[in-house]
């Protein structure tokens, strides 16, 4: 059993096709695996995967490289995966089964306010992150890879961070909306939270602008 560090938060039609969307993705996966698999969504909205099989201790791995795992306890120094619950101005608060808080300082993100932060690297809600579980004299913070991940954001061509939708709906949109052409690619961050990455000509915040009526999400803009 692994419970899938990605939240699945949406209702009605949209969390059918979300968790339909999650048990195509894990079949891609461990499809090639002597295991089967039945997928559960918790009241935290985090998904468990019951896997069977004598394959089962593989996929179980499997899965939590890909997705992150969420687990019931933590080990100080050791890396986990949480998804942004809240931010105030201390820090941010993750969810990984648990809140836990990243302090500001520890953020390890460049200058300005979590919030400002949150502005700058387009972190929208529920987004997967990587961080370092602390203790009673160490308090958590962001993992390095995390960081680094975040800084190449800011180096590329520009990011659309959009929550709410998968990879698929978020695609079918732009591409609805006329920009088929203004876009990279879509990058999965996690099961509801994806990535847009813009060729050089294109604007964020214009995109934003273009197509955020069609999307009922939050969007944020990384800008170079």
């Amino acid at each position: 059993m692994v419970v899938l560090a990605t939240k699945l938060y949406v209702e009605g039609d949209a969390r059918q096709r979300s968790t339909d969307s999650l048990r195509s993705l894990i079949g891609n996966e461990i499809g090639d695996l002597e295991v089967s698999f039945d997928l559960s969504i918790r009241d935290d909205d985090f998904p468990r995967v019951d896997l069977e099989g004598e394959d089962a201790i593989v996929a179980d791995n499997v899965l939590g490289e890909e997705f992150g795992e969420i687990t019931d306890e933590f080990e100080p120094g050791e890396t986990y995966v949480g998804t942004l619950d809240s931010w105030d101005e201390d820090g941010f608060v993750l969810d990984a089964g648990q809140p836990v808080r990243i302090p500001a300082a520890e953020l390890g993100l460049g200058p300005g306010s979590p919030e400002q932060i949150r502005e700058r690297y387009g972190l929208v809600q529920h987004l997967p992150l990587r961080f370092v579980y602390g203790d009673d004299d160490t308090p958590s913070r962001l993992a390095d890879e995390e960081r680094d991940r975040l800084y190449d954001w800011t180096r590329g061509d520009g990011r659309l961070n959009v929550n709410s939708a998968t990879r698929a709906e978020v695609r079918a949109t732009l591409n609805r909306a006329g920009h088929a052409q203004d876009y990279v690619t879509v990058e999965r961050l996690g099961l509801l939270e994806q990535s847009v990455i813009c060729t050089e000509d294109t604007d964020p915040p214009g995109l934003l602008a273009s197509v955020g009526e069609y999307l009922p999400a939050e969007l944020r803009c990384v800008v170079p």
